[in-house]
C-alpha cells in the first residue's frame, strides 16, 4: 500500500484506495488524459483536408467560383474567390501540419461566417424551424465553423508544428482549460 501512496500519480494513489466508483473513475480519468491529444489532432486533420479540397476545386473552377460569388452579391468577387481560394488551401494544409493554428482558424472562421450570411443562409435559417427536415449540423458551413471556433480557442493541441515550434524557440503557449493537452 504504501508504493501506491508514493506513486507519482495521486489520481492512482486515491483510487487505490477508494471505492470501486473512485478508481473506476480514476482509471478513466487517466486513460483519457492520456488522449487529450487526439481530438484537436483529428479536427484539424478533417477540417485541413476538406478545406485543402475546397480550395483547389475553387482554384481549378476559379471563373466558377467567381461567378458564384458575384451570384451571391459578394463584393469585388475575383479577388474574394482569389483570397478564398488561398486561404483554403494554403490555411487547410496548415491545418493538417498544425502550423499556424489560431491564425488560420480565425481567418477559416470569417470564411464559414461569410458563407452561412450568403450561399447557405436559407438553409441555415431553415434548420433552426421545428417543421425543418434538416437541423443546423446538417450544414457543412456551421459545423466546420463550430470545429474551428474550437481550435482558435483551445490551439492545435500536442501533436502539431505550433508545439513543436513554441517548444524549440521556448515561445509562450496561450492555455485555456480547453487545451490542457498543450
Amino acid at each position: 500500500m504504501e508504493a501506491i501512496r508514493t506513486s507519482s500519480s495521486p489520481v492512482l494513489a486515491r483510487a487505490a484506495t477508494g471505492s470501486l466508483l473512485e478508481r473506476a473513475v480514476a482509471t478513466g480519468d487517466a486513460v483519457l488524459s492520456r488522449l487529450t491529444f487526439l481530438p484537436p489532432l483529428l479536427a484539424r486533420l478533417m477540417l485541413g483536408y476538406g478545406f485543402c479540397m475546397t480550395g483547389t476545386g475553387k482554384w481549378r473552377y476559379f471563373e466558377q467560383t467567381v461567378e458564384f460569388f458575384a451570384g451571391l452579391g459578394i463584393p469585388f468577387p475575383a479577388a474574394n474567390a482569389a483570397f478564398v481560394s488561398s486561404l483554403e488551401l494554403v490555411g487547410g494544409i496548415a491545418l493538417v501540419l498544425g502550423l499556424g493554428t489560431r491564425f488560420f482558424s480565425a481567418g477559416l472562421v470569417t470564411t464559414m461566417v461569410v458563407a452561412l450570411l450568403t450561399a447557405d443562409r436559407q438553409d441555415f435559417l431553415a434548420s433552426w424551424l421545428p417543421s425543418s427536415d434538416n437541423v443546423p449540423a446538417d450544414i457543412t458551413a456551421f459545423v466546420y465553423l463550430l470545429f474551428l471556433s474550437w481550435l482558435l480557442v483551445a490551439g492545435a493541441g500536442a501533436i502539431s508544428l505550433d508545439r513543436l515550434l513554441a517548444r524549440l524557440f521556448r515561445l509562450p503557449t496561450f492555455r485555456t482549460s480547453l487545451s490542457s493537452g498543450q
